[in-house]
C-alpha cells in the first residue's frame, strides 16, 4: 500500500524510479494483473515465508491455543494475510486477520480471500491505540521517503497491542537482475517487470531499517532473510483495556 499523496524528496531511502502501481490513474485489469504477480512472487520468492518467520519469531513460539487479531497494512491482494492465518493454525493458533491498503483494487482482491479488508491511509489507521494483537507490513516501507517511513512506523507501533513485523526487500544488484529474469520466465504483466526491479533498488540494508526504527523510536531486532528479505520485529505488550 501507498499513498501517492506523499511527495518524494531528496532525502528518499532511494530516489531510484517509481513504480506504477502507486499511482491511482492504473488501470483497473493492469492493477488486478500486478497484484496477481506480487501475490505469486511473494510464494515463490519468500514473501510470505518472511513474514510468517517474522511472526513467528515475534510470538516466541506462544502460538497455540492463542486467537490474535492481525492487521495487514499495505496487504495487497490479501495472499500474505492468507499463508499467516494458516501458518497460526498449522501451530494451534487462530487468527482474525484485516487487510488494509489504499487501493481499492487490491481491498476488493483481498475482500475476494474471505478477509476483512478496508481501504484506508497507513499514515492514519481507523483504530485507537493497541486496537489489534499483531500488525504486519510486507513490502510497504520501501515506497516512501525516510521522513514518512518514519511516520508510518510510528503509527504502526501506535494500533499494535503486542508488536509489529516488518519485511521488505534487501537491496542488491543480484536480485535486481534476478526478479528481472523471473518475471519474464513467469511472464509477468511488463509493469510488473518494470516495478519489481524498482522495488529492489528501492529496498533496505539490514542496517538502514535498522536505523528507520531507531528513528522512529522504537527498538527492533532486524535479520536478513532468505529471497533478499529483511524483517524487523519488536514487541510492545500493551495491556488490554
Amino acid at each position: 500500500m501507498t499513498d501517492p499523496r506523499e511527495p518524494r524528496s531528496p532525502f528518499a531511502l532511494s530516489t531510484v524510479g517509481s513504480e506504477a502501481l502507486d499511482t491511482p490513474t492504473l488501470d483497473r485489469v493492469t492493477a488486478r494483473a500486478t497484484l496477481a504477480d506480487i501475490a505469486q512472487s511473494n510464494r515463490l520468492f519468500g514473501g510470505r515465508a518472511a513474514v510468517v518467520w517474522g511472526v513467528v519469531r515475534l510470538l516466541d513460539g506462544g502460538i497455540a491455543g492463542r486467537s490474535l487479531t492481525v492487521a495487514d497494512v499495505g496487504a495487497g491482494a490479501g495472499d500474505v494475510l492468507v499463508a499467516l492465518g494458516d501458518a497460526l493454525a498449522r501451530r494451534g493458533g487462530t487468527m482474525s486477520g484485516i487487510a488494509i491498503d489504499w487501493h481499492r483494487e487490491a481491498a476488493q482482491m483481498a475482500g475476494e480471500r474471505k478477509q476483512r479488508a478496508l481501504v484506508g491511509d497507513g499514515f492514519r489507521l481507523p483504530f485507537a491505540d493497541g486496537a489489534v494483537d499483531v500488525v504486519v507490513a510486507s513490502q510497504l516501507l520501501h515506497h516512501f521517503t525516510r521522513a514518512a517511513g518514519v511516520s508510518l512506523v510510528r503509527e504502526l507501533d501506535r494500533i499494535a497491542r503486542i508488536g509489529v513485523v516488518i519485511s521488505d526487500l534487501r537491496r542488491a544488484r543480484v536480485a535486481a537482475a534476478g526478479i528481472w529474469l523471473a518475471a519474464h520466465a513467469l511472464r509477468f504483466h511488463p509493469v510488473s517487470r518494470t516495478d519489481g526491479v524498482v522495488s529492489v533498488r528501492r529496498g533496505f540494508t539490514a542496517d538502514e531499517l535498522t536505523d528507520l526504527c531507531v528513528m522512529a523510536g522504537v527498538t527492533a531486532r532486524v535479520h536478513r532473510r532468505p529471497g533478499f528479505r529483511v524483517v524487523a520485529h519488536w514487541r510492545i505488550d500493551r495491556a488490554h483495556t
